[in-house]
């Protein structure tokens, strides 16, 4: 017999009425700091409405049966073609979030990549064995702290390495700063009596609030904990980072090396030139530069220039099933969420995530099969095109 379907579950019936239900079950500085963007979140809000400028061309009349929605992506096989993008300081939605996030991804046949600033270490998370994973890098000033990060990922067996290029300087997260958000927080009496009904967050994060360790900065014998990570992190970044960089990390890592923060395609196409396997169009979710090109507008442009020789994935604004597969008909190899995952992990923890993956698994599934199309493979640009002006 089946598990009886849960209230939240039933509610929940996709990553908008999630949202919905996350932002009741925490505080509003936590919530916002998840949800929020760089100062008038321009770009935050054209990364979901660029997508409504591309309308779908179905092809009904091709008989589709069962559909295929798997990929192969750097040797491996995703059942999904979605990747839980790196998300730091998640450790304030939901105890040992990230090993609850990445069993929810190998459950559904999903890749995970763990971020720098996760609760614990890339090597705990390696002993879940779940795969594909995949390990965040920044450029520190200290380029022996970045070596020592792409060393370790080696020795844990991780899949690939993600470079992040585009937080080196931390945006200007306007939301956080009109809520007082530190982190973690400190909340005065008559907020915590105003926080009855997210009493349940507070009980079950009782011990991150006290302070838990950053499991990679432990090691390093930097950060330790997230009392001190929001003042220490952003002064390990290095600005002046270059692509003698990423040359360096190119000759460090044997596996697979990809770069995520690449809007311009002469940037797309200089990765290449050096030996990177694979690139993330993303502006951060538009948590950094405020107005920066949305991702899906600057995806055809860099699909056009890379011209096949490495894969793109797509990042920022993806909340939709149908948002994956017009990223995927553009040039797109797959898609990484974000906060859609967070959702689901401030809702219920690993069966939160699980249920936001089915809802894409199913609406991938529903889109393509109503296009016409069978595999992703099939997924061309024949299927979409960019809408008039409306």
């Amino acid at each position: 017999m089946a598990a009886a379907t849960s209230h939240w579950q039933r509610r929940g019936y996709s990553v908008a009425a999630m949202r919905d239900l996350a932002r009741a079950r925490v505080p509003r500085p936590i919530f916002e700091f998840l949800d929020g963007g760089a100062e008038d979140e321009r770009t935050l809000r054209r990364n979901e409405d660029g997508f409504g400028d591309i309308d779908f061309v179905p092809h009904p009349l091709t008989g589709v049966g069962p559909r295929d929605l798997s990929v192969e992506l750097f040797g491996k096989r995703l059942e999904l073609p979605l990747v839980i993008a790196p998300t730091g300081l998640s450790g304030l939605y939901w105890p040992d979030v990230e090993r609850c996030a990445a069993r929810a991804a190998a459950g559904a046949g999903a890749g995970f990549c763990l971020s720098h600033a996760s609760i614990c270490s890339m090597e705990e998370l390696a002993e879940n064995k779940a795969s594909p994973r995949w390990m965040q890098v920044f450029v520190y000033r200290d380029r022996t702290l970045t070596r020592h990060f792409v060393e370790r990922a080696a020795a844990a067996g991780y899949d690939a390495l993600v470079l992040t290029v585009d937080s080196q300087l931390i945006g200007n997260r306007e939301r956080d700063i009109r809520n007082g958000f530190t982190n973690p927080p400190h909340f005065s009496l008559g907020e915590l009596i105003a926080m009855i009904p997210q009493a349940p967050w507070l009980w079950r994060m009782r011990r991150e609030l006290r302070g838990v360790n950053l499991g990679n900065y432990t090691h390093a014998g930097e950060v330790t904990d997230l009392y001190t990570a929001a003042d220490k992190l952003p002064a390990l970044l290095d600005p002046t980072m270059s692509w003698a960089d990423v040359d360096l990390l190119r000759s460090w890592w044997k596996g697979p090396l990809i770069v995520k923060g690449v809007l311009d395609p002469a940037e797309a196409n200089e990765a290449v030139a050096r030996g990177v396997d694979g690139i993330v169009v993303s502006n951060h979710g538009g948590r950094q530069l405020d107005g920066a090109l949305a991702s899906i507008d600057a995806l055809p442009a860099i699909a056009e220039r890379v011209a096949g020789r490495i894969p793109i994935l797509l990042d920022s604004g993806v909340r939709r099933g149908s948002d994956v597969v017009k990223a995927m008909a553009l040039g797109a190899s797959a898609c990484l969420i974000g906060r859609p995952h967070l959702y689901g992990l401030t809702i219920a923890g690993e069966a939160g995530v699980s249920h936001v993956l089915e809802i894409f698994r199913r609406e991938i599934d529903r889109v393509i099969g109503l296009c016409g199309v069978a595999t992703m493979a099939g997924v061309t640009p024949s299927l979409v095109r960019r809408a008039a002006h409306r």
